[in-house]
């Protein structure tokens, strides 16, 4: 998995390529920990995520969890596998998804 991302004022979109595994979840928690100071708004941009395993939801249930003292965090273009990951975890009734 890549992660590349923008900043812009308080809000940091985060678009991850490829697949959040097992393997890549705690790449993508340290990337956060390091990044989400002073944000207020996060955005997971998924349009180039292929494939989210439990330890992907774990980290954006995290995230989720952080940014709900701090701002908001939205999830934008995931993609129909991962769309409905979400619905069958119950994830859908809590992430904000575009």
């Amino acid at each position: 998995m890549q992660i590349h991302h923008t900043e812009a004022a308080t809000t940091l979109t985060v678009s991850p390529t490829g697949r959040l595994d097992t393997l890549s979840a705690p790449q993508l928690d340290a990337f956060l920990a390091e990044h989400l100071d002073g944000v207020t708004e996060l955005i997971f941009d998924l349009k180039e995520l292929e494939y989210m395993s439990s330890a992907g939801l774990r980290s954006l249930l995290s995230a989720q969890k952080k940014m709900n003292s701090a701002g908001k965090m939205t999830v934008k273009n995931p993609n129909e596998l991962i769309r409905e990951i979400f619905d069958i975890t119950g994830f859908s009734d809590f992430l904000t998804i575009e």
